[in-house]
């Protein structure tokens, strides 16, 4: 409750990647407490402690699992993400508790301790997305694909071809532009994903990629967000000529 209490008061002067760190920290120190102390006031400080650590922690990692999933996705994000979490109590719970058994419930906490240390140094590599830093406003400007007979929604699978003009000299830079595509399309539905250069002109890119039917790939238009359009901006940029890169749909034949 007192951590709870103090998280709203905090969450407006540091960010969420600052908090975790610091819930990390004093969650370690509680678990030295506990592994060495023998007074009693101390030990109820130390839980104390880290009660408000855990609930720290916990509530932004749940903040951030919603705050960076778009809402068509967010249902199995929080899904995942509770997965994960119950799973790795499940399974930290049954190792640290053989731990504790062959080695001892101080050195148990010891090296819990030191483990979470060690954590806190990947957050300067691996930090919390913020949510000023990602826009998921839906953004419903995709062009429709061209048709001439309407297909039926279960037909598929669709395959989709995107044809750039990339100057060669800067093909190192498309390549590194499209990997943030790679992972756009392959949230947004699709299960197979490339990217192909022609051996006869280095200044020709094709990109494809495969979803399971006409339906889904319709669906795919309108869960692109606001930070997706600036992905495709940033790869559509590398391409030469006035007219955008050439899309175009192919439906598997049922022989």
């Amino acid at each position: 409750m007192l951590g709870a209490t103090l998280l709203s008061k905090l969450r407006t002067s540091i960010s969420n990647n600052v908090l975790v760190a610091t819930a990390s920290v004093l969650f370690a120190a509680a678990s030295l407490a506990l592994a060495h102390s023998g007074n009693v006031l101390l030990t109820g400080a130390a839980m104390l402690l880290a009660g408000v650590a855990w609930i720290a922690c916990m509530s932004s990692f749940n903040t951030a699992a919603q705050t960076v999933a778009p809402a068509w996705a967010r249902g199995r994000v929080l899904a995942l993400f509770t997965l994960v979490l119950l799973g790795g109590l499940a399974i930290g719970s049954a190792a640290w508790g053989g731990f504790a058994s062959r080695f001892g419930i101080a050195r148990d906490l010891d090296v819990a301790a030191i483990g979470l240390i060690a954590v806190v140094l990947f957050s300067l590599r691996y930090r919390l997305i913020r949510l000023e830093d990602l826009s998921l406003t839906p953004w419903v400007h995709w062009p429709e694909p061209v048709v001439v007979a309407q297909p039926k929604p279960d037909e598929g699978p669709v395959l989709v071809t995107i044809e750039y003009r990339i100057d060669p000299n800067r093909a190192p830079e498309f390549r590194r532009a499209m990997r943030d595509m790679r992972r756009v399309r392959r949230r947004d539905g699709a299960f197979r994903w490339g990217l192909y250069s022609d051996t006869a002109d280095p200044s020709r890119f094709v990109e494809t990629f495969v979803v399971e039917s006409w339906a889904e790939h319709l669906r795919q238009h309108t869960r692109t967000t606001e930070a997706d359009r600036k992905i495709e901006e940033r790869a559509f940029a590398f391409h030469l000529g006035d007219d955008p890169p050439e899309a175009k749909h192919l439906i598997a034949e049922d022989l």
